[in-house]
């Protein structure tokens, strides 16, 4: 977006400038803007930015982004599969269902801890070294994983080897869709973050018959080739514009952290996460509970995955004609609504079917809207360093999402209830989180626009000086009223 100067300012500019100078000729904007600008003076020279191609290659990178969503967070949304089967057949003698919880929720917080480490390498290194670096890791957890003969031996392969891969190949390739897109940037965005969905339905029917039909061992060294031959395509094509925008890639930003809006979006993301893993990983195992078979269980996190591959492209196309932030606020809403209405009563098969396609649609919104809700708090520029810091944040809410969600479990009766209003909650509050960061955005946009207003520009072309105080005390006591009034105005952001 360009920022141009009114003629008021540059006038005003050119007489300082004429000041400075004495008694040598004066300069005039033809004098400044002659020989194509070799003349120009930096005080009134412009900045061109970078626009972003809106298509071409761009949906080429889209594509690899999807495949590669389908090969790691796809992946691991299948563990849902692997944790009832774990449960079932007691495959490691002594380990208690908190332990295998553990492992679902460290993989991905061990994606999201590697993050610093990944932005790191992408800044230093480039975009494509740090994927390689990825599809290693990954690799070798899933291989590592097919020889595990103890609890620990799983902490290590599926959890830390995997979640460090998977953190590579997600911090390298989250980046690159936003830089090739603008007017269509949440919907190019969720169409890659669909991937994880359809690679989650995949995965976890896959998984389920290899597991059943083959044996524990090969369905993870399947699982190994197939992500490591497609990775590995993907990382050549995918090309980066890090150097047209000038992206920022540093770990931590002390300013990005200062800013409140940015910490309503640490909140939304939080709590959102909180809610996803709890709700992602209990519904095969609460299928169980409510005497549905493995086969049956493994359908029902099919279904959910089914619906986030589905639902993700028209929220993201939704949010480019109705607003990011709105689009983001209402599904998350929607989706805790959901658990607390629908999943609490959902008691047979048939309608733990419809609760899973229905809440699939909305319940992953987060990763489906999280790159442009943060491009539209801090900009392209920072984007980066803002979702480093809020991987780590996740961190916490990740590993301990689930095993909570597992305590929370009665001995008999309704046992996941607590579960089921706990998921519910975390998921309105991540709403009233997205809800607060809208009033933000509207109030800061009515701020842009009274800087435009004639009267603001009379003031700063030279009106009575003595009327600026009495303009900043009524200013003052307004924009108490303005921040209330975003939580209920509609506008489009």
């Amino acid at each position: 977006m360009s920022h141009h100067q009114s003629p008021i300012m540059r006038n005003s500019t050119l007489s300082e400038v004429n000041k400075l100078r004495g008694d040598g000729p004066e300069l005039s904007e033809t004098t400044l803007d002659a020989n194509n600008g070799r003349n120009r003076s930096p005080i009134t020279e412009e900045k061109i930015d970078d626009v972003a191609p809106d298509g071409g290659y761009g949906w080429v990178c889209v594509a690899c982004c999807f495949i590669i969503n389908m090969h790691t967070w796809g992946v691991n949304s299948s563990y849902g599969v692997f944790l009832a089967h774990y449960l079932a057949v007691n495959t490691f003698p002594g380990a208690t269902a908190l332990e295998y919880a553990f492992v679902g929720g460290l993989s991905i917080s061990m994606a999201l801890v590697i993050s610093p480490l990944a932005t790191k390498v992408v800044g230093k290194y480039g975009t494509k070294p740090a994927l390689s670096i990825g599809i290693v890791l990954e690799t070798a957890g899933l291989l590592g994983a097919s020889r595990t003969t103890q609890i620990w031996h799983l902490f290590l392969s599926q959890g830390l080897a995997f979640g460090f891969g998977m953190g590579f190949l997600f911090v390298a390739s989250v980046n690159i869709i936003p830089q090739w897109f603008d007017k269509r940037r949440s919907f190019a965005n969720a169409i890659g973050a669909a991937g994880s969905g359809i690679g989650g339905l995949v995965y976890s029917l896959a998984s389920n018959a290899m597991i059943q039909n083959i044996s524990l061992g090969w369905a993870f060294r399947i699982l190994a080739i197939v992500a490591a031959v497609v990775n590995t395509v993907c990382t050549l094509l995918l090309k980066d514009r890090n150097k047209a925008i000038g992206s920022k890639h540093l770990v931590f930003d002390i300013e990005i952290l200062k800013r409140p809006e940015f910490l309503l979006v640490l909140g939304w993301g939080i709590f959102s996460m909180m809610g996803y893993v709890a709700l992602l990983f209990s519904l095969p195992s609460y299928a169980r509970t409510i005497r549905l078979t493995a086969q049956q269980g493994s359908l029902i996190g099919a279904m959910l995955n089914l619906g986030q591959g589905l639902g993700r492209p028209p929220v993201g196309y939704f949010s480019d004609a109705f607003g990011r932030m709105n689009m983001a606020g209402t599904c998350t809403f929607a989706t805790g609504l959901f658990c607390l209405v629908i999943w609490i009563f959902a008691k047979s098969y048939g309608v733990l079917i419809f609760f899973s396609l229905l809440v699939g649609t909305v319940s992953g919104t987060f990763w489906a809207t999280v790159a442009p809700v943060c491009a539209e708090v801090v900009g392209l520029k920072d984007l980066p360093s803002a979702l480093s810091m809020l991987w780590i944040a996740l961190v916490l809410p990740t590993t301990f999402a689930e095993p909570i969600a597992l305590e929370l479990r009665a001995s008999s009766g309704n046992i996941f209830l607590h579960a089921q209003i706990f998921t519910g909650f975390m998921y309105v509050g991540a709403a009233l989180c997205m809800w607060f960061l809208r009033a933000w955005k509207i109030g800061s946009l009515k701020k842009l626009e009274e800087r435009k207003e004639p009267a603001q520009v009379g003031v700063i072309a030279g009106d009575d000086v003595s009327e600026r105080p009495q303009l900043q005390r009524h200013a003052s006591r307004t924009s108490t009223i303005q921040k209330a009034s975003g939580l209920w105005s509609w506008q489009r952001v």
